[in-house]
């Protein structure tokens, strides 16, 4: 299921009404939340896009200075070269943002080269982390650079099967990830419901992805399998909005989870 451009959330504060994507904010007085920030479609290509990402970066620590760290759903450069995304990790190492990645397919050079992505962000394709009683999985979802009627790799098929025995399944879990994995969605990967398949099985509150460059929502049981709007210099989202920006999450002690988004325009 897509969407068109829905309002911002200062906008649906202005009329009076919900945006259509705001999910319900939790009270700043929760101690066990943490804040951390999901970006994707950066498309980085040049030192223009240095300065234009430079400023999102400096808008993200403002606007959330108690942000953990970021999650990148893919397509952090726009051409897989090692200076690009060199670039893009040195800006949030020296903002001090711990960034975490996973390839998009506009981050091979070819079809068969990642070579850069892996030389700057080496065992960042799949992998899993957590924090403040969270587990976060990364998911590679590429198949070179093809962008539509793609299959998900049997080796990340392969790695969730193995995580299935050490993850918590309790543990509440977010997961990124670039192509987007909920029904409807265009440019969806054609065995999308292998991994959600294995995805289900956890504690499982949210999929963030990117790709589509445009707002999209699709409940799975609990959880919400999501694609969010672009926030690259040159690119347009494909859902009509001329916003571009990133979500801020909040994860809580008991396993809520809350975001609203941020555009660079407000």
């Amino acid at each position: 299921m897509t969407f068109p451009y829905s309002v911002t959330r200062r906008e649906a504060i202005r009329i009076g009404g919900a945006a259509l994507f705001l999910v319900p904010w939790k009270a700043a007085g929760d101690d066990q939340a943490i804040e951390f920030i999901a970006v994707n479609d950066t498309h980085y290509i040049d030192d223009e896009c240095r300065a234009f990402q430079a400023n999102v970066i400096r808008r993200m620590r403002a606007d959330a200075p108690k942000a953990a760290f970021v999650c990148h759903a893919g397509d952090v450069s726009d051409g897989g070269t090692a200076d690009a995304l060199k670039a893009m990790r040195d800006l949030y190492s020296d903002a001090g943002l711990p960034f975490h990645p996973v390839p998009g397919n506009h981050d091979f050079v070819i079809s068969t080269d990642r070579s850069g992505y892996d030389a700057v962000f080496p065992g960042k394709l799949n992998y899993t982390f957590t924090q403040a009683g969270w587990q976060f999985i990364a998911i590679d979802s590429t198949q070179g650079t093809a962008y539509d009627e793609t299959m998900v790799s049997g080796k990340t098929l392969a790695w969730l099967d193995e995580q299935a025995r050490t993850l918590d399944p309790k543990l509440p879990t977010f997961v990124f990830t670039h192509f987007p994995l909920g029904n409807g969605v265009d440019m969806r990967p054609l065995n999308a419901e292998a991994v959600i398949e294995r995805l289900v099985k956890l504690n499982l509150k949210w999929v963030h992805s990117g790709h589509w460059h445009g707002e999209s929502e699709n409940p799975i049981g609990n959880a919400k399998l999501t694609t969010s709007r672009c926030c690259a210099r040159l690119r347009t989202n494909r859902d009509g909005s001329p916003l571009k920006g990133w979500h801020v999450y909040r994860a809580s002690g008991d396993g809520l989870l809350s975001r609203r988004f941020v555009s660079l325009s407000a």
